[in-house]
């Protein structure tokens, strides 16, 4: 900007707010101070407020403190009629001094065992008198609780006369181990808030005992309240039974004149002084501004030239309205190249054109996917490359929406890097599966020998007796069944190797993961036979499929059961049992490989699916590793725990087929159990 224009701007922006700044200062000082003046005020109301809790707890501990004096004199005369040398003339002394120094206690109440009154200090008039001066449902209750725990209890309220209200204390009288009978103080509650109330409270508050259903018992100050007053409520425990103690303030005190006229005296001097300074306090202000305004722009520019993430801004038409320098690196045009550019972009593939243009309006309407989307753009040069894209809002100082802000990843070498990992992966499952097949090469030569062997049997048997000619057609057809059956088995047992070894792309379908298990049984059978181990195969009914690549699943399978085979080593044999298990679990199927080895020991638990660690003398550690990853692959999980009869149980569950299986392919299958 020239210099001309820059005092223009700085004398239009200046002129209008120095001419207003008197009318602008008193009218802030003024509302300053009425907050000011509210803040005050507010203050001194929960200053009032905490004076009022305070107050409250302190009647309420005064009150306990009276209850609980009572009580020890009331345990003390219990105490006195358990003994035996107590007299009648003693306890009527006694209770009358008590009723006497106690102006809230009206009389106490000799209890018999089953809770009937049988004297009262001061007396009242015997026989049924007695009982209808006492209500028998309120002190029932305390005198079972008192009997039955050995300790005091307070009765709910009742009425005491015509307008007072009265809660009784139970004591328990024992002599020796054997319950006597009860005393019981009944204190009214008007008399206990009398006299044991100071005056200054009564002066401030008005307190009140109410009962859990609102209902006043009992009450300090008798003064009509005008209007709703701040109040505060404690529990009034004991007596307890819901009893609450409420306190209201009866006056509001304040200083409202006083707050006034200071807070007058001090807006007009803050008025005063603050008119003085403030117009240069304002160029000052603007000036600072300035200076930060430009350091913070060229902050912002030295990040922007920094980013390795592309920064592209579109408005609403989708017409791109900034791009940052990376950005443009990335697609090999410039900014003024870009700036102003609408769709078709010049960085968009002409062969891609259609769903980039879908995805472009999906942007548009606000439906870019939150966890970003892929492209693939073009360079200027013509070079092709992988972009990950995350759109978001681009809002205005003013809150409105203007458009989009994309950031844009170049992720080609990380594509081609997780590309390459993946043939790797393929690679070293298919060397496993080698190493696998190679192992168990001796006993699968063994086991295709006795197919072969009995073809040749059988051949020779035929030739013999047809040259003889002593051979019947239906005698030759039955050796040729045979014959044929045992070219089968040979054929099953090739074809198994050679699913097992072969190098296929991965092939994700719906798979009958009860037959990849008979499959792998009986790929096992041989070697199981070979070291006395008893195969069991043991799959539900019913079961769902999964969508799984069979070979793959065939050599976790077949890596799970050499590993139970090679830890029975040592097991006798008659204890050699490796079980293979399959349910259906929670929208899962979980698979279960037990043996009955050594176990692991916990040193190596934590190690097992580490590469390269092995319990073995000539393994490589690795095949634990690529079981687990080929299930996690399957949005699986491997784990294993001790067997409950000794060895290892390695579980595994892969989620089943949301759709009912394929028709054609069998889910159930009957148990099968292989002695080997």
């Amino acid at each position: 900007m020239s210099g001309g224009a820059a005092s223009t701007a700085h004398g239009l922006g200046q002129r209008g707010p120095v001419q207003a700044m008197p009318i602008v200062a008193m009218a802030l000082v003024v509302l300053l101070f009425g907050v000011f003046l509210w803040v005050l005020h507010r203050s001194e109301r929960e200053e009032e407020t905490l004076t009022l809790i305070k107050d409250v707890l302190w009647v309420e501990q005064n009150l306990h403190f009276q209850l609980t004096s009572d009580e020890e004199k009331l345990q003390y005369l219990a105490e006195s009629l358990g003994r035996e040398d107590t007299t009648p003339v003693n306890y009527s002394v006694m209770a009358r001094h008590i009723v006497t120094v106690n102006p809230a206690i009206q009389r106490v109440v000799r209890l018999d065992p089953q809770g009937r009154p049988v004297r009262s200090e001061p007396p009242v008039e015997d026989g049924p008198a007695l009982d209808d001066a006492f209500g028998p449902s309120p002190r029932a209750d305390a005198f079972l609780i008192a009997r039955s725990s050995g300790r005091r209890a307070y009765s709910a309220p009742y009425r005491l006369g015509a307008a007072d209200t009265a809660f009784e204390i139970v004591i328990p009288i024992f002599r020796g181990d054997r319950f006597a009978g009860a005393l019981a103080g009944v204190l009214s509650i008007d008399a206990l808030l009398t006299h044991h109330v100071p005056w200054w409270f009564a002066q401030r508050y008005q307190l009140e005992v109410v009962d859990p259903y609102g209902a006043v018992l009992g009450t300090k100050s008798r003064i009509a309240m005008p209007e709703p007053r701040r109040s505060h409520v404690v529990p009034f425990d004991p007596p307890g039974h819901g009893l609450t103690l409420v306190a209201t303030l009866h006056q509001l005190s304040g200083n409202l004149g006083r707050n006034i006229l200071i807070a007058a005296i001090f807006a007009l001097t803050v008025s005063a002084l603050w008119s003085l300074w403030a117009v240069r306090r304002h160029i000052a202000r603007r000036i600072r501004a300035e200076e930060a305004l430009r350091a913070e722009h060229a902050f912002r520019k030295a990040m922007e030239d920094s980013l390795t993430v592309g920064m592209r801004a579109r408005d609403l038409d989708g017409r791109i309205i900034y791009v940052n320098p990376a950005f443009c690196r990335m697609v090999g045009w410039t900014a003024e190249e870009l700036v102003g550019a609408g769709p078709v972009m010049p960085y968009w593939l002409p062969e891609d054109l259609a769903h980039t243009e879908e995805v472009f309006r999906a942007v548009l309407a606000g439906n870019a996917p939150a966890n970003g989307f892929e492209l693939r753009f073009r360079r200027a040069n013509g070079e092709r490359f992988d972009a990950l894209i995350y759109e978001a809002p681009l809002i205005d100082a003013k809150g409105r929406h203007t458009g989009w802000m994309g950031s844009v990843l170049d992720i080609t070498e990380r594509k081609r890097a997780e590309e390459l990992a993946r043939q790797q992966q393929e690679r070293l499952q298919q060397t496993a599966r080698l190493i696998t097949m190679g192992e168990m090469a001796s006993t699968l030569a063994h086991e295709l020998n006795q197919p072969l062997s009995a073809i040749a049997s059988y051949c020779t048997g035929c030739l013999n007796r047809l040259q003889a000619g002593s051979i019947r057609p239906e005698e030759l057809a039955t050796a040729l069944e045979k014959l044929s059956g045992q070219a089968r088995r040979a054929g099953q047992i090739i074809r198994r190797i050679h699913d097992f070894v072969r190098k296929s792309e991965p092939n994700v379908a719906p798979c009958c993961l009860s037959r990849v298990l008979e499959d792998c049984v009986a790929l096992m059978e041989a070697d199981a036979r070979q070291q006395g181990v008893k195969l069991v195969l043991e799959v539900g009914r019913g079961l769902p499929a999964v969508i799984a690549d069979r070979i793959l699943l065939q050599q976790v399978v077949v890596n799970l059961m050499r590993n139970g085979i090679e830890a029975m080593a040592a097991t006798r044999r008659d204890r050699r049992r490796l079980s293979v298990t399959v349910q259906a679990l929670d929208g899962a199927l979980l698979t279960r490989i037990q043996d009955r080895g050594c176990g692991i020991s916990p040193e190596n638990a934590e190690k097992l699916f580490s590469p390269f660690f092995t319990t073995k003398t000539e393994g490589m550690g690795m095949g634990l590793n690529i079981c687990r990853s080929i299930i996690e692959h399957h949005q699986g999980r491997l784990w294993f725990e001790p067997a409950p009869d000794g060895g290892t149980v390695f579980l595994f569950s892969l989620p089943v087929l949301s759709e009912p299986p394929m028709s054609g392919v069998a889910i159930s299958h009957d148990e099968r159990a292989a002695d080997v």
